[in-house]
């Protein structure tokens, strides 16, 4: 079988729309999505309804809890309060615009998916089995790796939150983040500059073999980072589309 999975796309639509194209190249069985649709950029409602018209499975991510059930908080973990004040007006800015059929189905995403492939057990969730918003860095040490494996019962799980992507093989078993579509962040603290490609994550699982590769795919930044801008979002969610660290 071969899935495309993918993450934290932010209401970015024209990173979206890239990387759905670029998935029709691979003839793809399954396309999955691990959350956060909505928050910091300018196109909630197109990026749910275009999610919605394509059948796309998605669990719900911290950001589509906050404004599916109107949260004051989004459940993220800031660096700082200015960062936190930035987030908290990203929250309300989205829950202002959200139609309500599009916040009802952010409500109705399940919290995480279990499903079969060749006969491996794979589980999606946004942060992790236990809670929405809890970071699976690529760094975790092996005993924490090993206790996710034993508690969830999984072969394979797919995750986001982080927005940095990673595939980690842990003796038989894979974790996988799908990093994100439409939010690229510094891979370190004092990176000035970073990648702005959207993300997306091929997977070819067999009997045989599994192969996961991590898919880049520029698009049209520019438009995304402009539309940010005229919104009256923050301006440094701009600067983040553009690959360009605003607390540096």
């Amino acid at each position: 079988m071969k899935l495309a999975v993918f993450s934290d796309v932010h209401s970015n639509l024209y990173a979206l729309e890239a990387v759905l194209s670029d998935m029709e190249k691979f003839a793809v069985d399954r396309v999955i999505c691990c959350g956060d649709l909505v928050g910091y950029g300018a196109h909630p409602n197109e990026v749910v309804e275009l999610i919605a018209d394509n059948g796309i499975f998605t669990v719900m991510g911290n950001y589509d809890d906050g404004v599916g059930f109107d949260r004051l908080l989004c459940g993220c973990d800031f660096k700082n309060e200015e960062e936190a004040l930035r987030g908290e007006k990203s929250l309300l800015w989205t829950r202002q615009k959200i139609t309500f059929e599009n916040k009802q189905m952010l409500r109705q995403l399940p919290k995480k998916l279990e499903f079969e492939i060749e006969g491996r057990k794979a589980l999606m969730v946004h942060g992790s089995h236990r809670a929405l918003n809890e970071y699976l860095h690529e760094t975790l040490p092996k005993e924490d790796v090993s206790r996710i494996f034993s508690e969830t019962g999984a072969d394979i799980i797919f995750c986001g939150h982080t927005h940095i992507p990673y595939i980690r093989n842990h003796k038989d078993k894979f974790l996988v983040n799908a990093g994100t579509v439409g939010k690229p962040k510094p891979q370190a603290p004092d990176e000035k500059r970073f990648s702005n490609d959207a993300v997306w994550i091929y997977a070819d699982i067999n009997d045989d073999d599994n192969i996961f590769r991590i898919m880049r795919v520029p698009y049209d930044y520019e438009k995304s980072a402009r539309a940010i801008e005229e919104s009256g979002l923050p301006h440094q969610f701009a600067d983040y589309v553009r690959g360009i660290n605003p607390d540096l």
